[in-house]
């Protein structure tokens, strides 16, 4: 299938100022752009898929941004307009009086054919949830099944419009999203009561939600499945990975709760008796990732998928790409298994994967770049003297970052991340890896380091220090297991013990340290052995 753009940029262009427009309009790639900027008192700036440039000389002046409020619609709570019966949107930028003095331009384009590459999926009738890194197409996307599932499948389809990012500006809604009804929001916090109020009173058979993002929005959504309609919606994140980790949203994939085992229940397992796991089904029975344009990730079954993470497991998405003729090829990503010891993102679902089966898995976060040996660091909320102090104590190349900028990685608490201030969503948006810490004692700050540098390549203690270490502690671990009462292993010092009496936690063993300084080292016994009332004494 080949895809069709329809962007109305003339409508866009008569909006703005004559000065701004005209060079636009002689451009032979107009169709390219991305979004036109003007700030007050700066140059005005046309932004392209591969550049930003200047597009007029001189200053934005009020004159300016006045022209285009009176060519446009009204802004909404959010600070966003559009222009009627078209796509576009204006979004404005406000000083502390209230008057705008920026305004960013975006330019709105309906692509036909971008659901070619899940449409077996959107006609399956099962609920579908679009994650991907702002700007790879989801409310696109989003566009095109409303479209297609009301046109070409007749059915009845309620688009639930916050901002009129999915149908245009106005009371009539684009074409784009076929014979689909749309229900307008008049500002954002209302988004569930009119997702509730579309089930009760239209009888629809699918929902289309662009941008859920807060808890009220995922219990509106569990409601909604619950009935028995259809949804197909987007969220903020890049991998279902990413959504188990949000306190906020994780219930659109069932949710995760702690769940404590009986003895006998945990000895089967291998496990401690404290563990996570699903706590509902899935508001969403489908997940796709988008990677790009023309390539996704599928998550065909997230009750399987979101088990298996919770127990340290790896299941590949099917990988599907359309080429250039509007084939969909399908392919299964590769995955490595995880390593004994893994530095994973000190999250609640990270901690709980450790209480869990087996390794952790891989971190899911992008990895920090290191830029000349040294990881730069941005504290979010975290004590700036203990975070001093664990790197000093650990001997970390690590760098305090006062601002995000030329960040490798943020360390903030779970409080800080259940609110979502801007640093963060800012970090989120940057691709930023996000370590989030339940409080900022030392051990926790200490691991949180270690996770960050070993996600960069690097070694707390050198290639024979930390690595060692946990080599020797596993390769003990395996020994009382198998049936010997009691491993010794080398001296260490207070960071690495710690880590090596939580490695032995993990797999239901007791340990203790004995010796003093530079000499004490960790035992290990068999659950109930001999160990002795000092049992535990350095772990976490």
């Amino acid at each position: 299938m080949q895809r069709v753009i329809t962007d109305d940029l003339d409508a866009l262009l008569e909006a703005l100022p004559p000065r701004v427009a005209g060079p636009l309009r002689s451009r032979e790639d107009k169709g390219q752009i991305l979004e036109v900027v003007l700030d007050l008192g700066r140059p005005p700036e046309a932004r392209f898929l591969q550049e930003e440039l200047t597009i007029a000389p001189g200053e934005v002046s009020h004159e300016d941004i006045q022209y285009v409020i009176e060519n446009i619609g009204a802004f909404g709570d959010d600070n966003r307009a559009g222009i009627e019966r078209t796509l576009h949107r204006i979004s404005a930028i406000r000083n502390r009086q209230g008057r705008i003095v920026g305004l960013t331009c975006r330019v709105g384009r309906a692509v036909l054919g971008t659901v070619k590459i899940i449409e077996d999926l959107v006609q399956s009738g099962r609920s579908i949830l679009l994650l991907g890194r702002p700007g790879v197409g989801k409310t696109t996307m989003l566009r095109e099944v409303a479209r297609v599932l009301s046109d070409d499948l007749h059915k009845r389809v309620i688009v639930v419009d916050t901002s009129n990012e999915i149908a245009g500006d106005g009371d009539i809604p684009h074409p784009a999203i076929g014979r689909a009804r749309r229900m307008q929001v008049s500002t954002p916090t209302m988004q569930h009561a009119v997702m509730i109020e579309a089930v009760e009173n239209h009888m629809p058979q699918v929902i289309i939600i662009d941008e859920i993002g807060t808890e009220l929005e995922a219990a509106a959504a569990r409601t909604i499945a619950e009935r028995g309609v259809q949804l197909v919606g987007t969220a903020h994140g890049n991998t279902l990975e990413n959504l188990i980790m949000n306190p906020t949203l994780s219930d659109l994939v069932g949710g995760i709760q702690s769940v404590t085992l009986g003895d006998e229940e945990a000895r089967r397992r291998g496990t401690q008796k404290s563990i996570l796991e699903r706590k509902a089904p899935p508001t969403f029975d489908v997940v796709v990732e988008i990677q790009d344009w023309n390539r996704v990730a599928v998550h065909s079954d997230v009750a399987s998928v979101v088990d298996a993470i919770l127990r340290g497991q790896i299941i590949a998405p099917e990988v599907r790409v359309l080429g250039p003729g509007g084939a969909v090829e399908t392919e299964r990503m590769a995955v490595t298994p995880p390593p004994a010891y893994s530095g994973a993102p000190l999250t609640a679902i990270a901690a709980g994967r450790r209480a869990g089966l087996g390794a952790p898995p891989p971190v899911p976060f992008p990895i920090p770049e290191r830029r000349g040996g040294v990881v730069r660091v941005f504290p979010f909320g975290i004590s700036r003297t203990r975070l001093e102090q664990a790197i000093r104590g650990m001997g970390l190349p690590v760098a305090i970052q006062d601002r995000l900028e030329g960040t490798d990685a943020l360390i903030t608490l779970k409080n800080y991340y259940r609110r979502k201030p801007q640093a963060l969503r800012d970090a989120e948006a940057r691709g930023v890896p996000l370590y989030v810490l339940k409080n900022h004692t030392l051990p926790q700050i200490e691991q949180a380091l270690l996770n960050v540098w070993e996600a960069a390549g690097g070694s707390a203690r050198g290639s024979d220090g930390l690595s060692a270490a946990m080599r020797e502690a596993e390769d003990a671990i395996q020994q009382v297991m198998s049936g010997h009462e009691i491993a010794a292993l080398s001296p260490q010092n207070a960071y690495i013990r710690r880590l090596q009496h939580q490695m032995a936690q993990r797999y239901n063993l007791t340990s203790r340290s004995s010796g003093r300084e530079p000499n004490r080292r960790v035992m290990i016994f068999r659950q109930g052995g001999i160990a002795g009332p000092d049992e535990g004494k350095e772990e976490v």
